[in-house]
Parts: C-alpha cells; sequence; structure tokens
C-alpha cells in the first residue's frame, strides 16, 4: 500500500517541480511564487504524513528502502535523507561575502551526497552573511542530532542482537520470551525513524525560512532534480548491456 501511495507521491511531485521550475522561468512576482513554494513545501509534509503511518504498520520495510530506486537505497540514512547534506557549506566564506555564491564543504566518504550540496547551494543567489550563519548553525544542530539517532540505532541493533541470541537456554532449547524482548526493541525503532522524519522535516521548513522565495524555490527545485536524476541512474543501470 505504501509503495503505491509513494509512487503517486512522486508523480504529484514531479508535477510540482515542472510548476515550479516554469515560475522560475516566468519571473513570477514574490508572493505567487511564495504560494508554490509553499505547495513544494506541504507536499512534502504529506509524504512525512505517509511516512507516519508504515512507520506504525511496518518500519522495516521502510528502513529496507524497497519502496525507493536502487541507486537511492545506496544513500538512505533511516529511511530518508540525512538532514545536514543539505546543509553543508564551507565554515570560512569568501569576502566579500555579498559578492560570491558559498562554495560547498567536500565530503569524501559520500560522492553522490556532495553533488546534491553543489546543486542545491550553486542554484542559490549569493547567500548574506545572517543566512550563511544560519546555515551553519543549522547544520551543526542537524549533525548533533544524526549523531544522536545513530548512536541510539547502533545500540538498538545490538540490544536487538543481543536479545535474539539470549533466547537460548543451556541445554540449547529455545526460550519464547526472547521474542516478547525482540518485538519490544523494533517498537524503539519506530520511535528512532520517526524522529530521523521528524527532523527531516523540520530542516526543509527551516531552510525555508531561511531563504528568500526564489532561493527557496531553487533548492526545492534542486532537490527535486538530484532524486529525479538518481531514479534515471537506477534505469540505466537495469537497462546496461550484460554480457
Amino acid at each position: 500500500m505504501f509503495d503505491m501511495e509513494y509512487a503517486r507521491w512522486l508523480d504529484e511531485n514531479c508535477k510540482h517541480m515542472s510548476g515550479l521550475q516554469g515560475a522560475i522561468q516566468a519571473h513570477l512576482p514574490d508572493g505567487d511564487l511564495g504560494v508554490i513554494v509553499d505547495h513544494c513545501a506541504a507536499h512534502y509534509d504529506e509524504l512525512f504524513r505517509l511516512k507516519a503511518i508504515v512507520v506504525k504498520s511496518d518500519v522495516l520495510h521502510l528502513l529496507n528502502g524497497a519502496w525507493r530506486t536502487p541507486a537511492e537505497r545506496c544513500f538512505l540514512w533511516m529511511g530518508g535523507f540525512r538532514p545536514s547534506e543539505l546543509l553543508k557549506v564551507k565554515k570560512d566564506p569568501p569576502l566579500p561575502l555579498l559578492d560570491a555564491a558559498i562554495p560547498l564543504q567536500k565530503h569524501d566518504s559520500c560522492f553522490l551526497a556532495d553533488e546534491l550540496e553543489q546543486m542545491v547551494v550553486a542554484q542559490l543567489d549569493p547567500l548574506t552573511e545572517q543566512q550563511f550563519m544560519g546555515i551553519c548553525n543549522l547544520q551543526q544542530s542537524s549533525q548533533q542530532a544524526e549523531e544522536a539517532l545513530s548512536q541510539g540505532l547502533e545500540q538498538l541493533h545490538q540490544s536487538l542482537a543481543d536479545a535474539i541470541a539470549g533466547g537460548f537456554l543451556s541445554n540449547g532449547v529455545a526460550d519464547g520470551s526472547y521474542m516478547v524482548i525482540a518485538l519490544g526493541k523494533l517498537d524503539n525503532l519506530e520511535g528512532l525513524v520517526r524522529q530521523a522524519d521528524k527532523l527531516r522535516q523540520q530542516t526543509l521548513h527551516q531552510l525555508r525560512s531561511l531563504f528568500t522565495t526564489i532561493q527557496a524555490a531553487k533548492c526545492f527545485l534542486a532537490i527535486g532534480e538530484y532524486y529525479a536524476r538518481l531514479r534515471a541512474l537506477s534505469s540505466l543501470w537495469a537497462s546496461r548491456p550484460r554480457e
């Protein structure tokens, strides 16, 4: 059910991106463009609503990423994108700050995430000093929250493995109580994924408030284009000639 709902969400998102691109090219006034940008943000809110439902019904399905394309699955973090990957900028901006766009900090461990950073920031007008500091602060808080959630997930993995492995008595017979403990651990997993999605949602809305209307429009458009390219890459990979 979720996979079908997500496919419908993707179709609608493509329409939103097409409308957003047309609005940017038409140089709509900020008021009209802002309405379209808010619709894009609301559409992401709808995705988080759909994910909240599946978290309660089948959190493992959400985590394994079967609803995303293979290339997208390579870069999933707790069922979605890492919020901090949208926010990476160099710690020392070039001067004068208002005369140049902010270049991006390299992230050697994840090439495609770095490409997303380049796509997002490259689309923006030069950032003001206040915007730059706001993004740096948001990046730092996002990274701290991500680290806490990642540590929580690692601890949960270990405790779940301990619960499963501890379900054997000395005579080799399984003790059924271990399954009750393991199910309780999966309940905790739901909580972690909900927190991760809340962080993603908050980051998108905070970016909307940090940027000007045209910057926010280009930001949403760049994010949509990035994931469209990943889906296209998956299609090319699946159709490649095989010997």
